[in-house]
């Protein structure tokens, strides 16, 4: 299997936040890492591997080396994508329907939600005697739709059209009949009784599944492409590496579509959290491990657009297929300055892997990602990359073939590296 198609079933499996790390746990265990939970004491050895998960939703995996380790090295990506939640209190009924109650999370394209066969996927709480215990969910058929209003009703519905989240955007689940049977459904495909279910985080999700198109089957299309692509590529080149004198760090945060700002978001103490235990485990002090590290802020960046190129910066135009997109911004909203521009440029160059760059037009104003917000807990050189995509934040995304080996061979390589400071803006990378 090539990494597309690893890539294709691992978007399959992974409907929510939820399922991205339930897969990560599962393939993380399979190549020998032990799960070590918060609440416990860490009691971590040399030479050893280890994952923690917060919340079900974000996870860190990481390898020790020697107790005197040079820093870490820190690849960081998210697992949450715009969709919509299921709020409490779910069925409406009205005028012969069962509707969903759903609300907007991140800052989605509406349109493209219409009129697919959509489920729901995400997770339950269930009550056993004084134990609350997390179950991940998937009703896995085509459960639910999202209809248009017909153009006879919508003379305007092909200019400029807006969408209202309240009205226009909530699914039908199935006639009057079905009243009071969507819980029911899920708590069936949880395997778990109803009334056991005491809490819930519930999301629709499409039910198309990922493809290869083109002429020369150049792109990928698939949901979940921002940014479960740089979540892939960065487990796969976080396996692949070998040892250095510094601690490799796989970081998934969840949360970043809606500004991070959650416990377990990069706004959140989760990596610095994480960074300190490892630290007081073998008695090194934090402050200069911390400055003899890097993060790579792994989210993906927008390729020229073949009918809006006039959207994009008159030089900097990424392609798909064209490798990874190295982003810059002058307010900051990504980290990427000289020194971290130049050090991930000589990585790529020593594996072969090209480079392009992203800036916004001066007129436009981008949005900021995981990079900038976890520096404001760790302090960290810090460069934020991607990997060009077109309909960024729709159901149904599009990105291109070469793009995430490109990736998995760079982080392979930046996982098997150390970074030493020395002082007056020197760095060396080993």
């Amino acid at each position: 299997m090539n990494c597309n198609e690893e890539l294709l079933n691992f978007l399959d499996q992974a409907p929510t936040a939820f399922h991205t790390i339930a897969y990560a746990r599962n393939v993380l265990k399979e190549n020998d890492y032990e799960e070590i939970t918060e609440g416990s004491t860490w009691k971590l050895k040399e030479n050893a591997k280890y994952f923690v998960v917060r919340n079900e939703s974000s996870v860190i995996a990481f390898r020790t080396v020697k107790k005197n380790f040079q820093g870490f090295m820190i690849g960081a990506s998210h697992s949450d994508s715009p969709a919509f939640k299921i709020k409490e209190n779910p069925e409406i009924v009205c005028n012969g329907y069962v509707k969903l109650n759903v609300e907007g999370y991140g800052g989605m394209l509406m349109g493209p939600w219409l009129d697919r066969p959509l489920s729901v996927a995400g997770r339950v709480i269930v009550k056993d005697g004084d134990c609350f215990a997390t179950k991940i969910v998937n009703v896995d058929r085509d459960l639910c739709i999202i209809p248009s209003l017909a153009i006879h009703m919508d003379r305007q519905a092909n200019s400029d059209h807006t969408w209202n989240g309240q009205t226009d955007m909530l699914p039908i689940l199935g006639d009057e009949s079905c009243k009071g049977s969507f819980m029911k459904i899920v708590a069936k495909a949880a395997g778990v009784h109803e009334k056991d279910i005491i809490g819930h985080d519930l999301f629709l999700y499409i039910r198309e599944k990922g493809t290869i198109l083109g002429a020369d089957k150049e792109y990928v299309c698939a949901p979940h492409l921002d940014d479960l692509q740089c979540g892939f590529g960065n487990l796969q080149g976080f396996l692949q590496a070998s040892k250095s004198a510094s601690i490799p760090m796989l970081v998934i945060f969840d949360n970043e579509e809606v500004g991070s700002s959650t416990k377990q978001g990069a706004d959140s103490t989760f990596l610095e959290d994480t960074m300190h235990r490892i630290a007081a485990s073998f008695q090194r002090e934090f402050a200069s491990a911390a400055a003899n590290s890097f993060m790579v802020s792994a989210d993906n960046a927008h390729a020229i657009h073949p009918n809006h190129p006039e959207k994009a910066d008159p030089v900097n135009r990424p392609h798909m297929n064209q490798g990874i997109v190295l982003k810059f911004n002058a307010n900051q909203k990504y980290t990427t300055d000289g020194v971290s521009a130049a050090v991930f440029r000589s990585l790529c160059e020593t594996c072969k892997v090209p480079l392009q760059v992203f800036t916004n037009r001066s007129d436009s104003r981008g949005g900021s990602t995981l990079g900038n917000i976890s520096n404001t807990h760790v302090s960290l050189n810090t460069v934020d990359i991607g990997l060009a995509q077109l309909a960024m934040h729709s159901c149904y995304e599009t990105c291109g073939t070469k793009d995430t080996q490109y990736l998995i061979t760079a982080m392979k390589k930046f996982f098997s590296c150390s970074l030493q400071e020395e002082g007056q803006g020197t760095y060396r990378l080993k």
